[in-house]
């Protein structure tokens, strides 16, 4: 997915949001609004977003001196939806198809995102992406090809997300491999999160290497990439693997809210919308 007039606003915004979590120095803000919008003005327009957000956070970790501005927050999102665990797990078990509300679950998760929610209620925002319908449902695709599949890759997005990753992780009952990020950008999942997350306990985590909030496959290692090519399946979480994903050549399933219209526009689809959505099948 190429980078729209749109995501330009969105960019600043993040820096400033971040930013202003790492340090109240107002003077270290400012400056590091002035170097991303240096580096804004040369990007090229056919990019996916990721490759920009990945330029950015390098700008944010080198200008404030903090390597994970998100740390606590991330943290006590994980904590909230540990809490939420039990009484998750129960409607899943309670519901005729469980696969199918484990995958609405997973995607309700997908609204514990920093780089778009300043503030996050995370019970009402389960509750309402549990009663939405999906403005795309290749629901039938997913489950032939986990019916075929013998090794399932799974690449996570958000830390405390991951929580209800992991409630679909069982529900698959196959071999999965779980995907972190190389290192903590926005507040998406590295390999402590996944861990405080449980999810060591139902799948083996691995890092892909990259540094962007996206999954870019020229900046993930090779490990990484050998499992992408040979994975039976590729579950992508999120909007920045979407951004990073949409256009590879080999099938992906892709479970995500569309939180800004320039995904939903993209998509086919309307702001809020739920989407469970099948490429290359």
């Amino acid at each position: 997915m190429k980078t729209y007039l749109d995501c330009i606003p969105c960019f600043l915004d993040q820096a400033l949001r971040a930013g202003r979590i790492a340090t109240n120095d107002e003077k270290t803000i400012k400056l590091l609004l002035d170097e991303v919008g240096d580096m804004i003005k040369d990007i090229p327009m056919e990019n996916v977003p990721p490759v920009t957000g990945m330029l950015i956070y390098k700008k944010i970790r080198e200008t404030t001196g903090i390597d994970d501005p998100y740390y606590k927050m991330k943290k006590k999102s994980t904590e909230n939806a540990l809490s939420l665990y039990p009484s998750l797990k129960e409607k899943v078990e309670c519901c005729y198809d469980s696969l199918l509300k484990a995958i609405r679950l997973a995607i309700a998760g997908n609204v514990i995102d920093f780089g778009v929610n300043r503030t996050l209620n995370l019970e009402n925002g389960i509750e309402i992406t549990l009663n939405k319908k999906f403005a795309i449902n290749d629901y039938n695709e997913f489950k032939k090809n986990l019916n075929k599949a013998k090794k399932i890759l799974y690449i996570g997005d958000n830390a405390g997300e991951a929580v209800l990753d992991k409630i679909l992780i069982e529900e698959l009952n196959k071999p999965v491999t779980y995907v972190v990020r190389g290192i903590p950008v926005i507040n998406d999942v590295i390999y402590e999160d996944a861990i405080d997350a449980g999810i060591g306990e139902v799948a083996d985590i691995i890092s892909s290497g990259t540094t962007a909030p996206g999954t870019i496959l020229n900046t993930c290692n090779d490990d990484f990439i050998d499992r992408f090519n040979k994975a039976d399946m590729i579950i992508s979480k999120g909007m920045g693997n979407y951004e990073a994903l949409s256009e590879v050549n080999r099938s992906v399933f892709f479970l995500l809210k569309a939180k800004c219209k320039v995904i939903a526009n993209d998509l086919g689809v309307q702001e809020n919308d739920i989407v469970l959505k099948g490429i290359n099948l």
